[in-house]
């Protein structure tokens, strides 16, 4: 009975079709998408030979994300969400079905690409903030919880199966053949979208322009339980990213060995998988912000016990550990957003998370790169790790709104739940 308690509820999944739908298509288009990822890698890879074209690529993601995420969230929470998604939807699909024409007519170059993958990301950026803000309309509140938990299952599932398949049929169909299939994996998430209700913003639609985007920064800025959670998975990311020093502690203390370092990532992948699938041990708790500071606090811990672990395994144990920490985190940010933004702002204030979650990565990184260069990647790894036990301390310190917020907490002006 107890790990029945502590599986992941798929309760949404039978109650609701239109939810149902919806995920499969969007579970089917994260893996296309890290597959496309594979495939635009390699091509620029194959085309310059130079790591700064690679590492661009994530830049020409995360720039269009980061600059228009919050004019897009102010939109969702203008016009029907549903026609919203939709057509960014279909802009998506399009910038793929693009990638796919001048990989069989000729590859553009390097920069028309990276051209290309702004251009989805420009569409992502609307896209993003919009789903979202369906889970409140489609699943009774008690299920809020459960439906982010299957969204972060595919989230994780994705990225663990995407890179692997990406690389395969690269090997097999060529670049065009991945970026293909990418689109025709939209078709899916459209087949979804159409079967969701119409999605109104409420009698309080979002004010044009900048002065919608201040009404989200205001509000996000005059209430603690969200700030609160924004602030802690920020400075968690922006403080103690692993990523970008998994080549240099590979080399540094488990002997340079390419399997090794092959597996860092996938073993956070597994950590946020078997998170993901015990679910139900974290999402029916009835205090999510301090499961968040918890989960936040033990990703700290794991990356400081890899940087110090000199076997291979107990670090690839510890990340592991990492890796589902991560999880609960993020899954119990979402649910204080679902939970505490009135339906009206929740578009801007899910854009405004989606800001942190790729800003603050990114972010995090750099700040490794930049210590160990100046010392070493143990060093950047610790002093990272004990960092983010520090902000996380601080955060939950100076924010008791955060610690005692309630699953229970009624939210204000919430959407009702659709069929």
């Amino acid at each position: 009975m107890g790990l029945r308690h502590a599986l992941l509820d798929v309760a949404p999944l039978r109650s609701s079709p239109a939810f149902r739908r919806l995920w499969i298509g969007q579970t089917l288009s994260g893996i296309g998408g890290q597959m496309a990822l594979v495939a635009v890698m390699f091509q620029v890879w194959q085309t310059t030979q130079s790591t700064v074209w690679t590492g661009a690529v994530g830049l020409a993601q995360a720039v269009p994300l980061v600059t228009l995420g919050l004019l897009a969230g102010s939109m969702v929470d203008r016009v029907d969400r549903r026609t919203f998604y939709l057509i960014t939807t279909g802009g998506q699909a399009a910038c793929s079905l693009l990638l796919a024409l001048q990989s069989f007519l000729g590859h553009l170059p390097t920069v028309g690409v990276l051209g290309l993958v702004a251009a989805q990301s420009c569409f992502t950026a609307g896209s993003g903030p919009a789903s979202r803000t369906f889970i409140p309309y489609l699943l009774p509140r008690s299920q809020l919880a459960a439906g982010l938990a299957l969204r972060g299952l595919a989230v994780q599932g994705s990225m663990l199966a995407g890179p692997a398949l990406g690389g395969l049929i690269v090997g097999w169909l060529g670049v065009g053949g991945c970026y293909l299939l990418d689109a025709l994996t939209f078709a899916a998430v459209i087949f979804g979208a159409f079967g969701l209700p119409p999605m109104s913003p409420g009698d309080a639609p979002a004010a044009p322009g900048p002065r919608g985007v201040l009404e989200g920064l205001s509000f996000l800025v005059r209430t603690p339980v969200i700030r609160g959670a924004l602030l802690t998975d920020l400075a968690t990311t922006a403080l103690s990213m692993p990523v970008s020093l998994f080549p240099l502690i590979n080399a540094e203390r488990f002997g340079n060995d390419p399997r090794t370092l092959g597996l860092f990532l996938t073993a956070m992948a597994v950590g946020g998988l078997v998170a993901s699938l015990l679910s139900g041990a974290f999402i029916r708790l009835p205090r999510p912000g301090l499961v968040m500071i918890c989960g936040s606090a033990t990703w700290g811990a794991a990356l400081t016990l890899f940087a110090l672990a000199h076997d291979p395994w107990v670090g690839l144990a510890f990340l592991v550990l990492a890796g589902g920490a991560d999880t609960v985190s993020v899954v119990s940010r979402s649910t204080i957003v679902q939970l505490h933004t009135p339906g009206e702002l929740l578009g801007r204030i899910s854009a405004a998370e989606t800001i942190v979650g790729q800003a603050g990565p990114h972010l995090g990184n750099l700040r490794g790169g930049v210590v160990a260069a100046a010392t070493t990647g143990t060093a950047s790894l610790i002093s990272g790790g004990l960092l983010c036990l520090g902000a996380v301390a601080v955060v939950a310190a100076t924010t008791p709104a955060l610690r005692w917020s309630s699953a229970g907490t009624p939210q204000p002006h919430a959407a009702p739940a659709g069929p």
